[in-house]
């Protein structure tokens, strides 16, 4: 899966974070974007969204929320993809959720994943709040 292929909640202004001085930024977490994107679609990951936050939230340059079938797959999820993280060079990642699996954040630093169960998904519904045409955006524009 490519990140084209995952749909886009927002498009943003290039990001302003530093990694280093031989290495563009915007590269980085391109690649780093790639990678997440490909080891989800790789493991059969289901209502992959990509949500780009790149200018509008100190928070993290990207969103990534998924679903899997059930709490093992959920976990199994998690785990290729913190390997697969730490093999590119990325093993920084902070990980929450694994006993259950219920909902597993893992958090890069640029780029924050939300790994969910369908119904824990649907109930917290992270992708309105992040949204731009989300209802407590709207009013408050």
């Amino acid at each position: 899966m490519s990140r084209e292929s995952a749909p886009r909640a927002q498009e943003g202004a290039p990001s302003k974070r530093e990694t280093g001085p031989s290495e563009d930024p915007s590269s980085r977490i391109s690649a780093l974007e790639d990678l997440i994107l490909a080891r989800l679609d790789d493991d059969k990951a289901q209502d992959v969204v990509f949500i780009d936050l790149k200018g509008k939230s100190a928070v993290a340059d990207g969103l990534v929320v998924a679903s899997g079938r059930s709490h093992r797959h959920v976990g199994a999820m998690a785990d290729h993809l913190l390997r697969a993280l730490k093999d590119e060079g990325y093993g920084r990642a902070r990980v929450e959720g694994l006993p259950h699996c219920d909902w597993v954040l893992i958090d890069t630093g640029d780029v924050i994943v939300h790994l969910f169960r369908p119904e824990v998904r649907s109930f917290y519904n992270i992708e309105k709040i992040w949204s731009v045409d989300s209802p407590h955006r709207t009013a408050a524009n």
